[in-house]
């Protein structure tokens, strides 16, 4: 289906502006393989330098690199995005834990529900020295009301039973 999509957009000979670019590398992102790979990829360098302004479209295209694992394109992108927020789930995504740990110490960034648990699952899947310390730092600082949800307590659980703090972790 997303395929005929791009057959009709091309033959339709459409100039595609930032929305249906954003739409497109979300569409992209979701059928990934080796045409539609081309084609996010082609669509990338066609982009007016102009929508390079405009984050929703930028990270859109972010999320498309990333599913397809091209990590080197994905960071020029990330570099270029002006507002970076919690879009660093693609490190996560493709089991680059160091890289959004890194990440998340450069930017401030407002944390929220997804954060903590983007961080915590990064914590998890590396489960060295430096996890450890941001995980347990993060969880030492997370609000209340994030301990009642249930996604972020499993995500903690989790993090903490991979660093073997079973103790808190029953906490």
């Amino acid at each position: 289906m997303a395929e005929k999509v791009f057959d009709l957009l091309n033959e339709m000979k459409i100039e595609p502006n930032q929305f249906t670019f954003t739409v497109l590398f979300n569409a992209c992102a979701a059928f990934n393989n080796d045409r539609i790979m081309k084609i996010g990829k082609k669509l990338l360098t066609e982009m007016p330098e102009n929508y390079l302004n405009n984050n929703i479209t930028l990270t859109s295209a972010f999320n498309m690199l990333m599913k397809f694992g091209d990590v080197e394109s994905s960071e020029r992108i990330f570099g270029s995005i002006k507002a970076k927020d919690i879009i660093t789930y693609g490190y996560v995504g493709n089991g680059m834990s160091e890289k959004t740990l890194t990440l998340f110490e450069q930017i401030d960034i407002e944390l929220d529900d997804v954060t903590y648990i983007i961080v915590f699952n990064a914590c998890a899947q590396l489960c060295n020295n430096q996890a450890m310390k941001i995980g347990t730092k993060l969880l030492a600082k997370m609000p209340e009301n994030y301990r009642n949800d249930n996604i972020i307590s499993t995500s903690a659980i989790d993090m903490l039973m991979k660093f073997g703090d079973v103790k808190r972790a029953e906490q």
